[in-house]
């Protein structure tokens, strides 16, 4: 009996070229619409499906392939002879190849001026129930969703004249994979679009894989870098890079943490972020870049080697020629200039990345955390409080308006300082940074030597100090007047409140509540 294959793709891509090779080979060829017309332009003696069924393609071609002789000629099982006698009693013949890929509703979603017609008219039916058909029978039935896969069936058949139960049964899993994540997609998508509520009670992800990665955080585990669909020009996924060798796990997680920190400042006043191990080691802002990156490097300049830089405006010759002094791992900015790449190309090992952007935020709305036999989601944290209006100075003392100035930046370097977390800042330049201490208070005095150690024992005279979360106790403000600090950003809200702003006062320290906390965990 002729063996026959049912080619139907939307992605023509190399389609004329597989369907040769599988005539080739004995196969005939049955198709749809514009692919069959395709096939036949191309001397393909291809069958129109409306030959096979016997009924015309309708409702504007939303019905074309959902019939027996196209469904019972996939799922027939070649073991049951019942099976077989009822085909042969219909005259319905056997498919082995099903190759379908899948209306464009991806693309047609990403588009800027896309309609909910455009959008429900790319939602295939016929499809996607093909390839399901096709997978349930793999023991019988090859399919073919992707078009990487055409050269690996044609090499088996030209090797062996079939293809493998082994090749049919991964490609059958390659189907239900794809079909779920065509599902999973259109199911987010209009779930928005309907205003669903943003937690359901089941969830399905879909992700692009981007990269397979030489390892993950250890060369002992597997690891890869996915895409999530629709991401803007602004996600670090989105960004192109311009030199150096391939981005490792780490490289990718500690640039995802000096974007997030950049994000909090203003585009206008060129910012400098260094990250080491995913966490701020050093932040500068100035009238300029090379002014920002002194701040950041002075702040410390022993973490910063073989860390992470990122910039918000363009990396400058000044600028450049500075970082070249010393190893890093990437420098990512929005864009570079002519001079500034030729002196940071001339090390091989460096990576330069740009982005769409390095401020504003990408439209990410959502924060996901593995844990063993679950995920945690939540909104993602893209707020540094609720307004300024609600900052609120609970101290006799008000802070200056330089004071002010540097609470704030203070606060935005907090925010993103693995809790528990301190940061200390002047000037608009971070001087002492500390986080991820199981007590507070050895995560202030950290921070406050971390300040006297790099930039000398009157450093943190006249600073700010914020704080990720409340003082339980007055111990902090203790510490901070001993170093000199005249202001203080905290969230409030502590059963000790009163203790901290009595010592406030005791020392002239003013003190900021802002009413939101700021956990990294």
């Amino acid at each position: 009996m002729k063996k026959r294959a049912l080619i139907s793709v939307w992605d023509k891509t190399n389609a004329v070229d597989f369907a040769k090779g599988l005539v080739g080979h004995g196969y005939e060829i049955i198709s749809t619409g514009s692919t069959a017309k395709m096939l036949i332009d191309a001397g393909i003696d291809a069958i129109e499906v409306t030959n096979v069924t016997g009924f015309p393609e309708c409702l504007d071609g939303r019905v074309k392939t959902l019939h027996p002789a196209i469904h019972g000629g996939i799922l027939a099982r070649r073991d049951m002879p019942s099976h077989m006698d009822f085909l042969a009693s219909q005259g319905i013949s056997a498919i082995d190849i099903v190759c379908v890929n899948l209306y464009p509703f991806k693309e047609t979603i990403l588009k800027p001026d896309v309609t909910l017609t455009d959008t429900i008219e790319n939602i295939d039916i016929g499809g996607p129930a093909m390839l399901r058909s096709a997978a349930k029978n793999n023991d019988s039935v090859a399919v073919i969703v992707d078009v990487a896969d055409y050269e690996m069936i044609l090499d088996e058949l030209n090797e062996s004249g079939e293809i493998s139960k082994q090749t049919r049964f991964a490609l059958a899993a390659k189907a239900y994979s794809h079909t779920a994540a065509y599902d999973a997609l259109i199911a987010s998508h209009l779930g928005k679009l309907a205003g669903l509520p943003p937690f359901p009670d089941k969830i399905t992800l879909t992700y692009e894989k981007v990269q397979e990665l030489r390892y993950g955080e250890n060369p002992h585990q597997a690891a890869a870098f996915y895409r999530e669909i629709g991401a803007n020009a602004n996600a670090l996924v989105n960004a192109k890079q311009l030199h150096g060798k391939e981005l490792s796990f780490n490289n990718i997680n500690d640039t995802h943490g000096a974007l997030e920190l950049l994000r909090e400042f203003d585009g206008d006043i060129p910012t400098i972020v260094a990250v080491k191990h995913s966490t701020p080691c050093g932040v500068g802002s100035g009238p300029s870049l090379y002014e920002a990156w002194q701040k950041a490097y002075a702040a410390d300049p022993v973490s910063i080697f073989g860390g992470i830089i990122a910039a918000n405006c363009e990396v400058d010759e000044e600028t450049a020629t500075e970082i070249d002094k010393i190893f890093v791992e990437i420098v990512i900015a929005p864009s570079f200039s002519d001079d500034a790449i030729k002196i940071l190309t001339k090390k091989k090992n460096i990576r330069l990345l740009t982005v769409g952007a390095t401020c504003g935020r990408p439209n990410t709305a959502q924060d996901f955390k593995k844990v063993s036999g679950g995920l945690l989601i939540q909104n993602a944290d893209d707020t540094l409080f609720d307004d300024k209006d609600t900052l609120t100075c609970v101290t006799e003392r008000k802070p200056t308006d330089s004071e002010m100035t540097d609470l704030l930046f203070a606060w935005k370097l907090a925010k993103h300082v693995k809790s528990n977390g301190i940061a200390i800042a002047k000037d608009g330049g971070s001087i002492g940074l500390a986080g991820g201490q199981v007590s507070r208070i050895w995560a202030c005095k950290q921070a406050i030597d971390h300040a006297h150690e790099f930039l000398g024992a009157d450093a943190a005279q006249g600073a700010a100090l914020a704080s990720d979360a409340f003082f339980p106790f007055p111990d902090c403000v203790e510490e901070a007047h001993k170093a000199g600090i005249t202001a203080i950003i905290q969230p409030g809200g502590s059963n000790g409140d009163a203790a901290s702003i009595e010592a406030c006062n005791k020392y002239g320290i003013a003190m900021v509540f802002t009413g939101m906390r700021h956990f990294r965990h």
